[in-house]
């Protein structure tokens, strides 16, 4: 059947590789190791193994960022970072990289954290208790060190734009079986709206990741025995069959994961609900393909992801073999392709998420 080549992203994803396409969907994961002090600390994020006491096996944990900054809003590279919690082996350090950030994953929920942040010629600045819920990502806002001898106080904090940055970062470095891309699924509680930018960004992401390159080889090989399309067999086949799916798979993502997003203000990530009955998660899952939420924080139809597929389904008949092109073909591929983003959601609220690693973990 010809929607069989047609969706390869969904195709990708609907076994292993399902997190690759079906909802749009962005690796280096940012952690912190125990409190080390001396010549030995490192400059900047430290990064490396999560501390396994930090969590109970199969707990879902969080994550804290920020930017080391002054009264001023000059940024602090090197200054210490340290969280506390009740216990002795709830303490982590980390040093600010030359941009002032710093982060830490792995952090369990629930326990009150405190971040004290300390820099050579500045008085210590501590946040208040800090509680995490499971999975949340927190950017920590206020931090403003204070020049010793001032005594001048300032809240600062950080603009929806940045924080969306930071979680975005984050998201990017989720991938199914440490493997897989699945950056387009938003695990925290309240993510922020995403800018136009970095809809493009992950979506770029998603379509040049190695993985992805792997899947539209992979199954243009399956078409190319299926005979589907209806190119000429052989080598010169393969590389049309290669050439379409690939092409499927770009336009799909750019329109319907970044352009009308852009357009029309839509977020077009999946939500992960992930509490509350499984009837409330079945129906976040099932309506998901064609509720969407908008950039303002309001649920409304998904016009982005429809139209994705819509206008990809169309455009596939440029490069189609002329035995392939009809108008029947693109409806049959608009429906595929919503019942296969149906079934990945479903995976995704139900299974891909105990299997997705990445900086939370």
């Amino acid at each position: 059947m010809l929607s069989r080549f047609r969706s390869v992203p969904q195709m990708a994803v609907a076994g292993v590789i399902l997190a690759a396409f079906p909802l749009h969907s962005n690796a280096q994961a940012i952690t912190s190791v125990p409190a080390q002090t001396g010549p030995s600390a490192q400059t900047g994020v430290n990064n490396g193994k999560t501390d396994p006491s930090t969590a109970a096996p199969g707990q879902q944990t969080g994550a804290i960022s920020g930017t080391a900054i002054d009264l001023n809003g000059d940024l602090i590279p090197g200054a210490t970072v340290v969280v506390d919690g009740p216990t002795p082996g709830d303490r982590r350090a980390a040093v600010a990289n030359d941009d002032g950030d710093f982060a830490f994953s792995g952090l369990k929920p629930g326990v009150a954290y405190h971040i004290t942040i300390s820099a050579k010629g500045f008085v210590d600045w501590t946040s208040p208790a800090v509680v995490l819920t499971p999975g949340q990502y927190l950017f920590l806002t206020g931090v403003a060190l204070e020049v010793q001898g001032e005594q001048t106080s300032v809240t600062v904090s950080a603009s929806p734009a940045q924080i969306a940055t930071e979680e975005v970062r984050l998201e990017e470095q989720q991938r199914v079986f440490g493997l897989i891309p699945n950056f387009y699924v938003a695990y925290g509680p309240n993510p922020a709206p995403l800018t136009a930018k970095l809809k493009f960004k992950i979506a770029v992401k998603v379509t040049t990741d190695p993985i992805t390159l792997v899947g539209v080889v992979f199954f243009a090989g399956i078409n190319q025995a299926a005979h589907t399309p209806d190119y000429v067999e052989g080598a010169a086949g393969y590389g049309e069959r290669v050439g379409a799916a690939a092409a499927d798979g770009f336009t799909d993502i750019m329109i319907g994961g970044a352009i009308l997003p852009a357009v029309l203000h839509q977020d077009p990530r999946y939500f992960y609900k992930g509490s509350g009955t499984k009837k409330s998660r079945l129906a976040r899952a099932l309506y998901s393909p064609f509720v969407c939420k908008g950039d303002n924080g309001r649920w409304q139809p998904n016009y982005s992801t429809v139209g994705g597929d819509v206008f990809s389904s169309a455009l596939s008949t440029l490069y189609y073999p002329k035995s392939d092109r009809s108008g029947g073909l693109v409806v049959e591929n608009v429906l595929t392709s919503t019942a296969e983003r149906t079934v990945s959601t479903v995976m995704q609220e139900f299974v891909l998420r105990k299997f997705t690693f990445g900086p939370r973990n």
